[in-house]
């Protein structure tokens, strides 16, 4: 698992990524009211907004953490997203890509 300086979590399965929030961004964010999933199939790059999350502290954004295409999205996080403050690293992941370049999450 690999972890990035606005406190995503990666994790490899297979070919693809899963990306979530760190529990301690949970922490920060405060109790999830509203989550905005990219659509699958989407290609993004580094950097790019691609969740939109509020809490009743704020409204924050989540970028791509690296090049490539959103393949799934948790929709169950959309219906409840108390989910992702429950079980950020778990249950209450964002979305899953196919990285452009693979060797990327190794550096």
């Amino acid at each position: 698992m690999k972890f990035t300086e606005e406190h995503e979590w990666l994790r490899q399965d297979g070919d693809e990524v899963i990306v979530g929030i760190t529990e301690h961004a949970t922490q920060q964010l405060g109790d999830l009211v509203f989550v905005e999933l990219p659509e699958e199939g989407a290609t993004v790059a580094k950097g790019d907004e691609v969740v939109t999350i509020e809490s009743v502290k704020a409204a924050s954004d989540i970028t791509a953490p690296l090049d490539g295409q959103i393949t799934e999205v948790n929709s169950a996080i959309v219906e409840n997203p108390a989910l992702v403050n429950e079980d950020p690293m778990e249950n209450g992941w964002f979305f899953k890509m196919t990285l452009a370049e693979p060797s990327e999450l190794e550096g």
